[in-house]
């Protein structure tokens, strides 16, 4: 009799358990349900699931510690987990607790059934790899006189065993969506062609290709994942029947980017491929609920260059490049030679993200802080606000924040920063209690896109009961920026700091519009006033005018309020009169090492 799989579904929510039930019913599987992490781990040992599909958010141990202790069991270590997930930002979180896949949410049907068949199947092909090694090896051990037959069934079973594992290898090295060769074997690819341009021994010149897809993210929102899948698919087909086999090497780098790797022909190759792939853009249409899409790409093609030295570097370059492109309006753009102007600018955009990289890994980071004074009256303790310097391994002079935090936002690793930063202060501040007995208030900076991590507020709570700090003494500081758009996000932040005490500043106030927007709809505590308006003030109307209206809209609101870049009397002057009660700027304070 077959035996079918059972499938796990752990989930707080008795709707969302139902819903995954029923989508789940059409499968040749049994299903297990739990409603907690906890149960889950109970149910492990009765149930023995061929897969777990894991909520995030629950109560109790969450799904991610769910997950970190299944992996730590000794049986049930390899069992696929799938986590369901409403957060985009949590994705990374899941895969680094050891999860296979992630359905977002709302959950789609096919989507759902799509991914959980194939780990099911990946899963199946490991366990009968497995039970027909310890086969094979006990049969060779168990030698029979009869050699014939032995070796004929030997050969047998060592080709299912080929077969099984030339499969492990295709699903490792290929993307089950596009059937391209996925970011791994593109990795493997291109080191080895780095190594050759290294060593001198490549015979030509190779191109990285990426292949952005201007429209994917409007069908995706609009018609679904499932759509958006079958036009990568469709995509992925186009784009393998225009290369060459023999030459061309095609993956899905991730979302909606393609890459190429021509390592044959030069630019003229490249020119040549980029000439066919437009005309097949021009010829193909992708047809969805009797509705048809046009599509566009934003294509970028370059060397592959002795000044490259890893996978990494090559993508994060190749994707400036595209971001810069698209950003200009040109969608298609051939690097021909590694000295051409642009390739100057975005190789120094690309060794920012990589020295901050450094950075981080070889400690050259600095806290240094500068005080910040009542200008109303006089105080036995101090405020401070933390400022990061970055330490310039070649000559030991500071880098200041404006020369690599564009950077940093612009490659994702300004919330490493960020967290750099909060742990070392929160350190320094345990390690001196006569500083900390002295100070009424730090002053923390936090990017836009770390507030949008979903962990990020509790890794603040985390660093605050190790050191043991009063979170009452701590203020962070929001700056007003595009990337703040999502005030669910944004008000989760608050909310968690504001129930341990913190406090929360909206930074560089005035800068745009939608800083009364962020005022009234998000509970700050304290407006920070851009210093583009308060260094000119005692000289320009106009700026002493935004300033003065800023300082009466916080007293309605009765939040106090600080002005930076407080450089001469004659502006804390002007300051005193409207009121201000806070002024930071080098004519009280050089900022300083802490």
């Amino acid at each position: 009799m077959k035996q079918f799989p059972t499938v796990l579904i752990v989930d707080d929510v008795p709707e969302n358990l139902r819903v995954l039930q029923e989508v789940m019913d059409a499968l040749d599987c049994h299903i297990a349900v739990a409603n907690s992490g906890e149960r889950a781990l109970e149910l492990l040992e009765r149930t023995e699931p061929c897969l777990v599909l894991l909520d995030v958010m629950m109560g109790g141990i969450d799904g991610f510690e769910t997950c970190r202790r299944i992996r730590s069991h000794p049986i049930h270590k390899d069992v696929p987990v799938i986590f369901v997930t409403a957060l985009e930002d949590e994705v990374s979180r899941g895969f680094e607790a050891g999860g296979n896949d992630y359905i977002s949410k709302p959950i789609r049907i096919e989507e759902v059934r799509s991914r959980v068949q194939h780990q099911l199947e990946k899963f199946q092909l490991v366990n009968e790899l497995r039970e027909l090694t310890a086969s094979l090896e006990e049969k060779v051990r168990e030698r029979t006189a009869d050699l014939n037959l032995v070796n004929r069934n030997l050969r047998k079973e060592v080709n299912e065993r080929r077969y099984m594992q030339d499969r492990l290898k295709y699903l490792a090295q290929h993307d089950f969506v596009t059937q391209l060769y996925n970011r791994d074997a593109l990795d493997e690819h291109v080191s080895h062609l780095i190594s050759g341009v290294q060593a001198k021994t490549a015979e030509h010149i190779p191109y990285f290709i990426l292949i952005d897809v201007n429209e994917f993210r409007l069908i995706n929102d609009s018609c679904g994942c499932i759509a958006g899948d079958e036009l990568l698919h469709q995509l992925a087909i186009m784009m393998s029947e225009l290369a060459d086999p023999q030459r061309d090497f095609c993956a899905r780098l991730s979302g909606d980017k393609f890459a190429i790797v021509i390592s044959q022909g030069g630019d003229v190759a490249v020119e040549s491929f980029f000439r066919l792939l437009q005309q097949g853009f021009k010829d193909f249409a992708f047809v969805w609920d009797e509705r048809q899409f046009r599509m566009t790409v934003t294509q970028v093609a370059m060397p592959i260059t002795i000044d490259m030295v890893s996978f990494e570097q090559v993508v994060m370059l190749a994707d400036e490049l595209c971001y810069t492109s698209k950003k200009s309006g040109i969608h298609s753009k051939v690097i021909k030679n590694a000295q051409d102007l642009a390739y100057e600018e975005h190789r120094g955009n690309l060794n920012w993200g990589l020295r901050i990289i450094d950075g981080l890994e070889k400690d050259l980071f600095e806290v240094h802080f500068q005080q910040v004074f009542s200008l109303l009256k006089e105080g036995p303790k101090k405020k401070i606000e933390i400022l990061v310097r970055l330490i310039d391994e070649e000559t030991g002079k500071l880098i200041y924040p404006n020369d690599f935090i564009r950077a940093a936002e612009r490659f994702g690793i300004v919330s490493k920063i960020d967290r750099w930063v909060i742990r070392n202060t929160m350190r320094k501040m345990a390690e001196n209690s006569d500083l900390w007995d002295t100070i009424d208030q730090v002053a923390l900076n936090v990017s836009a896109l770390s507030v949008r991590q979903a962990n990020f507020a509790e890794y603040i709570v985390e660093q605050l009961a190790e050191f043991q700090l009063d979170g009452s003494k701590f203020c962070f500081e929001i700056t007003e920026t595009e990337a703040l758009n999502n005030f669910a996000d944004t008000r989760r932040f608050m909310s968690l700091l504001h129930e341990h005490g913190c406090t929360i500043a909206l930074d560089d106030f005035g800068t745009g519009f939608s800083s009364f927007a962020y005022l009234m709809d998000l509970p700050f505590d304290l407006i920070k006033i851009d210093g583009m308006f308060i260094k000119d003030m005692h000289l320009n109307e106009l700026h002493f005018g935004m300033v003065d209206s800023i300082v009466k809209l916080a007293k309605m609101l009765d939040k106090p309020v600080v002005a930076e870049f407080v450089e001469n009397q004659s502006i804390v002057d002007r300051l005193k009169l409207l009121g201000v009660e806070w002024g930071q700027g080098y004519f009280f304070h050089k900022p300083e090492k802490l």
